[in-house]
């Protein structure tokens, strides 16, 4: 070969050669990058052109797909309850994406996860359509529209957990808004989106509050200081004296911090403190433990962290920079520290189940198109916030809270069951209506199958009214008899 004839060959090789890193570059490298470009409009066409799989609660599809007349797209997706499945759920839309399962498993819902790459290629040579898989959730019907009915018209969120395995059991937020009104891409739907944003509605229906909305807990957060004081051995026995004079002073201040109304606070046992909610008791406590140890109890429940079940919650916050005074109202739920109602509901799962605080998770299994299990959740245990003893301990006092305390109303005959209330500030001075709180747990034969956390923002109620007990803890309560009643059937 001559020479300019080899240097052609050369160069032509050169052209191929680089061609070749072009292509996989694009097709390996960038490809997912490419797949998910907002400007890919094939992706979506692709996406909507088969029905998605399904969310499964209890055995029974909560969504669906629908056919549409649309030029793109062939099917949108549908839901049944949608407003009380949503926190649960989020939507999947033709114009606005995807969010929390829907968008979390979108590869499983629409049969392009790597997982399915078998199904796809015998439908592929069966001449079958592709198919999504399935999504089985944790979830107890019954709890939900327990939780979802107790909210009604109020502004609030409900969070229910199986301390045994850590399975979310409900998850409901008020105001909520019908995911299927926005998953398709017509006028109506745009008119819909518009509606629901903050701009628009300042409720914010489309706010996960159960997951993603921070409340200062008030006194619910009186069991992490307690469990604090039992695990440190500032206190062993709960029915012993503590050193709780009354009045008490807050730290560097001449204010002292009130009780609610005459109560029997000072140096009141901690079982009578959580009793009657003494807040002089256990501001002193968080005083006498200091914010280190008292951060450090808190973060052994989760505090100061997200937590994925896979949806994301936002993580509750216990702060490092507090002052004295700072961290003894913290100690009462009343300062800077803030609780989603997961954590709440996790704080009582922790105490219900021994001191031992399992992964909170709201997917149990995925399953694909021919009903093969191609991901199964194992209960997975997070921390062990406090001893068996001391979880014990805890727990006869929280019993007596609903036994004989502000808790009477989350009484259920032949049932144990624990909880604290709690009626937290809320606005410059606590000008606006405090929010109402209540944590819970009930035992049956085989130990405790539920833990619940309840919050209500507001309520036309009047104040003196207002309390967790009287708000939240019904709601608590039918919650718990529902996740019962599931497990007397089975």
């Amino acid at each position: 070969m001559n020479k300019p004839l080899r240097r052609i060959a050369i160069f032509c090789g050169l052209l191929v050669l680089a061609l070749l890193v072009r292509d996989n570059w694009l097709q390996y490298v960038q490809a997912d990058e490419l797949k998910n470009r907002d400007g890919n409009h094939r992706v979506l066409i692709a996406r909507y052109s088969q029905p998605r799989g399904n969310i499964i609660v209890d055995g029974q599809p909560i969504t669906g797909s629908a056919e549409t007349n649309g030029i793109d797209f062939k099917y949108k997706r549908t839901y049944k309850d949608g407003p009380m499945w949503a926190p649960v759920t989020g939507f999947a839309s033709q114009a606005y994406g995807a969010n929390q399962i829907e968008n979390i498993e979108d590869g499983i819902l629409t049969g392009n996860d790597d997982r399915l790459f078998f199904n796809r290629t015998i439908d592929m040579i069966t001449g079958k359509k592709q198919k999504g898989g399935d999504v089985i959730t944790t979830l107890n019907r019954k709890a939900q529209e327990a939780a979802f009915e107790g909210l009604g018209d109020k502004k609030g969120a409900v969070a229910a957990l199986d301390p045994r395995t850590g399975k979310i059991l409900a998850l409901a937020s008020t105001p909520s808004y019908d995911p299927s009104k926005i998953s398709g891409a017509t006028s109506k739907d745009k008119e819909a989106w518009l509606g629901l944003q903050p701009k628009k509605d300042k409720d914010d229906p489309m706010l996960n509050r159960a997951l993603r909305q921070t409340y200062p807990p008030g006194s619910t957060f009186k069991v992490v200081t307690a469990a604090a004081a039992l695990e440190n051995g500032k206190y062993t026995d709960i029915d012993g004296p503590t050193e709780s004079p009354d009045p008490w002073k807050l730290p560097l201040s001449t204010q002292p911090l009130p009780n609610e109304g005459n109560i029997p606070c000072k140096n009141a046992s901690l079982r009578q403190a959580l009793r009657y909610s003494c807040n002089t008791v256990f501001g002193k406590l968080g005083d006498d433990l200091g914010k280190e140890k008292m951060r450090e109890q808190a973060e052994k429940f989760g505090f100061n962290e997200t937590v994925d079940t896979p949806v994301r919650a936002y993580a509750s916050v216990y702060p490092e920079d507090m002052d004295r005074p700072g961290n003894a109202m913290s100690a009462i739920g009343q300062f800077d520290n803030r609780a989603t109602p997961l954590q709440m509901a996790m704080i009582a799962a922790a105490v219900a189940n021994d001191g031992k605080l399992m992964k909170p998770y709201m997917i149990d299994s995925l399953r694909a198109p021919n009903l093969n299990t191609i991901e199964q959740t194992d209960p997975e245990q997070m921390s062990q916030p406090l001893s068996s003893e001391n979880a014990q301990k805890l727990q006869s006092m929280m019993e007596t809270v609903v036994k004989e305390g502000t808790g009477t109303s989350a009484q259920i005959p032949g049932v144990t069951v624990g909880g604290k209330t709690g009626t937290a500030q809320h606005g410059v001075a606590n000008s606006k209506n405090p929010y109402a709180w209540f944590i819970s747990y009930a035992k049956g034969d085989d130990g405790s199958p539920v833990a619940v956390a309840v919050v209500i923002e507001g309520s036309d109620t009047l104040r003196g009214d207002i309390a967790g007990g009287k708000l939240a803890a019904p709601i608590a309560k039918n919650v718990m008899k529902a996740v019962l009643e599931t497990e007397r059937d089975k």
